[in-house]
């Protein structure tokens, strides 16, 4: 199955699904910031037991510990899927995030006091913006995934 893919800029390509009956947006493609993003499409798409999927579809509000302020958090996709064993739908909230990402940084010889303090503010962020997501899928009775690269390939 091909997708056709736009590249937007150096950072984004613009995913066009095949399924548009299953994808839910106010266009007809969905932005994609890296090319572990473009892979969960093209799976989301052409997967059967997910009956609907859409990008960034909503916004999560939260506390930036690194930044000190009040942001909008807007997960990469929701999807809907269809259980196989208890033909129960469930909505699913997904991030797709590199692997090293998702714990806190390693300090290493040779990091510079820079990278290490961007590192340790991209942690704390994204911990901030997890938390909150738990917390609204909670309340929802909805599940929230992070996806890296070991599950994508």
């Amino acid at each position: 199955m091909s997708y056709m893919l736009h590249q937007e800029s150096k950072n984004t390509t613009r995913f066009y699904p095949k399924n548009l009956n299953k994808f839910k947006s106010k266009s007809d493609y969905c932005v994609c910031r890296s090319s572990w993003e473009v892979k969960f499409c093209k799976w989301a798409d052409s997967n059967d037991q997910i009956l609907m999927w859409a990008s960034e579809p909503i916004g999560i509000p939260y506390f930036d510990a690194a930044r000190q302020k009040e942001r909008t958090y807007y997960p990469d996709y929701l999807i809907k899927v269809i259980d196989k064993k208890t033909r129960l739908e469930k909505v699913w909230l997904v991030e797709v995030k590199p692997e090293n990402q998702c714990k806190p940084p390693v300090v290493t010889k040779g990091k510079s006091r820079k990278t290490r303090l961007h590192e340790a503010a991209t942690f704390a962020t994204n911990k901030s913006k997890w938390q909150s997501a738990l917390q609204y899928c909670k309340l929802k009775g909805w599940t929230f995934k992070i996806i890296t690269e070991r599950d994508l390939f």
